[in-house]
C-alpha cells in the first residue's frame, strides 16, 4: 500500500524564501559578530573590570574607570586633541577636494591623467607617508629646513615636529595630503552625476561662473559634501599611523590624541581596563560630533528628495 505524498501548502513558499534569505545573510551576521559585535562587548565588558594585558578580568569595579576617563584632565586633554585634530584636517580635506573636483571636472585635456596622479597620496600606506614626510620635516637634512636655508629666511633648523603648535599642524598638513584624493574621488563623482540640463538652462539665463555654482552647483553637491565631510571626520578621529611614526605623541603631550593614548595605556602601561573605559569616553566623542552631522545631511536628502 503505497502512501501519498504530502502536498504542499501555500505557506510552504514564503516559510521556504524566509530560511533561504536568512541563509544567504548568515555569513554577513557572522563577519559583522565577529568584527564589530564581539570587540564592543568585549570593551565594554573590560572597562568594567580590572584587567592587566596578561591577566584580563581580574575583578569587577563599576563606573568608576569610565567616570576617570570621562573626569581625568590627560583624558580628556587627548580627547579635545582629537577634536583640534579631527576638525580642520576634515574640513580642509572637503575644501580642496571641491576645489581641485571642480577644476577636473571642467578639464577636457590630461583629466584622466591627473585623476590618476592625484590617487597616489591616498594609496600610499599610512606608514610609509608618515616615514617620508618624518624625513621632510627633519632638522637636519630635511627638505624643508634645505629650502629655507637655502632661500636664506632661516639661520638655525626649525624643529616642526619638536615645538607646538607646529608638530600638531604637520600632522594636519600630511592627513589633508594624504587623504585629499578620498575627498577629490567622491565629490568629482557626485559632479558628474550631476543633471547636465540645469547647467544649459543656467547659461541660458545668462549666469556667470560663480552665480552658476553658488545657485546650482553648491545646492545639489551640498548632500555629497556633508556625507564626504562625515566620512572625513571619522576618519580622521581613528588617526594612529601617523602620530606614531612623525611624533609619538610629543613634544611632551601635544600630539598625544585619544587613539594613541588608548595604545599607551593598554600596550605601554598594560592597563586594559583603563583603556577600554577610555575607548567608551572617545566613542561617545565620535557620536557628539558626527551625529548632528549625519542629521545635517538626512535633512538634506529628504530636502532634496522632496524637490
Amino acid at each position: 500500500m503505497t502512501t501519498a505524498a504530502p502536498v504542499p501548502t501555500s505557506a510552504d513558499g514564503p516559510r521556504r524564501h524566509r530560511l533561504i534569505g536568512w541563509a544567504l545573510i548568515a555569513p554577513a551576521l557572522a563577519a559583522v559578530a565577529i568584527i564589530a559585535a564581539y570587540p564592543l562587548v568585549y570593551t565594554v565588558l573590560v572597562s568594567f573590570s580590572k584587567s592587566t594585558l596578561g591577566r584580563p578580568f581580574q575583578s569587577w569595579v563599576g563606573w568608576g574607570q569610565i567616570v576617570t576617563a570621562f573626569t581625568d584632565g590627560g583624558q580628556l586633554a587627548s580627547i579635545l586633541r582629537s577634536l583640534e585634530f579631527a576638525v580642520p584636517a576634515a574640513v580642509l580635506s572637503v575644501v580642496i577636494g571641491l576645489v581641485i573636483a571642480l577644476s577636473l571636472d571642467t578639464a577636457t585635456r590630461g583629466g584622466r591623467v591627473v585623476r590618476v596622479i592625484m590617487l597616489l597620496p591616498l594609496m600610499t600606506p599610512p606608514v610609509m607617508a608618515g616615514v617620508i614626510w618624518k624625513l621632510m620635516f627633519a632638522p637636519t637634512g630635511g627638505l624643508f629646513n634645505d629650502l629655507l636655508a637655502g632661500a636664506g629666511l632661516i639661520s638655525e633648523p626649525v624643529l616642526f615636529l619638536g615645538a607646538s603648535p607646529a608638530a600638531m599642524i604637520c600632522l594636519i598638513v600630511v592627513d589633508i595630503w594624504q587623504w585629499t584624493p578620498f575627498c577629490v574621488l567622491l565629490i568629482f563623482a557626485a559632479l558628474q552625476s550631476m543633471p547636465r540640463e540645469v547647467y544649459e538652462a543656467a547659461q541660458v539665463d545668462g549666469a556667470g561662473v560663480w552665480r552658476t555654482f553658488r545657485s546650482v552647483t553648491f545646492p545639489l553637491v551640498l548632500p555629497s559634501l556633508v556625507t564626504v565631510l562625515m566620512l572625513k571626520v571619522i576618519v580622521s578621529f581613528k588617526v594612529f599611523d601617523l602620530v606614531f611614526v612623525m611624533t609619538s605623541g610629543g613634544p611632551g603631550l601635544d600630539t598625544n590624541v585619544a587613539s594613541f593614548n588608548v595604545y599607551r595605556t593598554a600596550l605601554q602601561q598594560f592597563d586594559l581596563g583603563a583603556a577600554g573605559a577610555q575607548t567608551i569616553a572617545f566613542i561617545v566623542l565620535v557620536t557628539i560630533v558626527v551625529l548632528p552631522i549625519a542629521t545635517w545631511r538626512s535633512r538634506l536628502l529628504k530636502a532634496g528628495s522632496r524637490a
